[in-house]
């Protein structure tokens, strides 16, 4: 099992790194086809398994699926222990199902993962909750599969740009970095250094709250209409910031997903009205 686990993650990683789509550390999706994007899933298992059912992928070849943020949440072990990341091996295996409708891209509890730094969710230390739990199914291999594991979360793009100017990504520079937030980070690989705060990687998986200003100046910077983040709870499954960004959630049972045709532009409304509520999915 332990190394079923790092074979997982390193064709995972494998994959990430050698689709055709992806420039850099950006995934470039065509003008044809239709765009599935959801929300943090936070180890929500019966949301992924309406996303693979709503997404039917064997018969739509020119369908997209996005993820962000799959760990940290969800089911316990017996002793308290998050089980997410068996959630994580799912959806890997359906990147390697689906190579290049599926892309998975990096969140700020991905980078906390790598890093091991504490991040808290309804008030529970989570990484030490799934280290703890991945520790004793994998015993004496645990090293190593925490090691595979970090390699595959590294290997994952930052965002995805479609031909329509819609950008996607787990969210933005926060207010104060975004002028001088450094763009080569999407042409180059990004390291270890590169998601400490406050290095643009974490700027751009852990921003919050952003103003217009700051909105309107990073989609002139990035060459886009509108932004679909995740990364901040949204009650409902989703929100608004400002004129031109959409916030979506996935990881409760009030959780959306954003379904829109790759050929079209849209307006924030227009956005607005493509929302799937995951609780009408069967």
């Amino acid at each position: 099992m332990p190394q079923q686990a790092i074979q997982l993650f390193n064709e995972g990683a494998k994959l990430n790194a050698s689709s055709s789509l992806r420039r850099g550390n950006i995934v470039y999706l065509p003008d044809h086809g239709k765009l599935i994007v959801t929300g943090d899933l936070h180890g929500h298992r019966r949301n992924f398994e309406r996303i693979i059912h709503y997404a039917d992928l064997e018969n739509n070849p020119e369908t997209h699926v996005i993820f962000q943020e799959i760990i940290h949440g969800g089911p316990e072990d017996d002793f308290g222990g998050c089980l997410s990341y068996q959630l994580l091996f799912e959806v890997i295996k359906y990147k390697i199902r689906f190579p290049e409708q599926v892309h998975i891209i990096l969140g700020n509890h991905d980078t906390a993962a790598v890093c091991n730094t504490s991040v808290l969710k309804a008030g529970k230390e989570m990484n030490l909750a799934m280290k703890t739990a991945m520790r004793r199914h994998f015993k004496a291999k645990f090293e190593d599969v925490e090691a595979a594991m970090s390699d595959y979360l590294m290997s994952q793009p930052l965002a995805v740009k479609c031909a329509n100017r819609i950008w996607l990504s787990h969210s933005l520079p926060a207010d104060g970095f975004e002028e001088d937030f450094d763009t080569t980070i999407f042409d180059r690989p990004y390291t270890l250094d590169d998601i400490q705060r406050p290095k643009p990687v974490y700027l751009l998986t852990w921003g919050r709250r952003h103003s217009q200003k700051a909105l309107d100046y990073l989609a002139q910077k990035f060459d886009v209409d509108l932004f679909v983040l995740g990364h901040q709870p949204q009650e409902i499954g989703w929100g608004i910031a400002g004129t031109n960004t959409l916030i979506i959630a996935s990881e409760h049972n009030h959780g959306c997903l954003l379904v829109f045709n790759l050929a079209q532009r849209y307006t924030l409304e227009q956005l607005c009205n493509c929302l799937v509520p995951m609780a009408s999915i069967g």
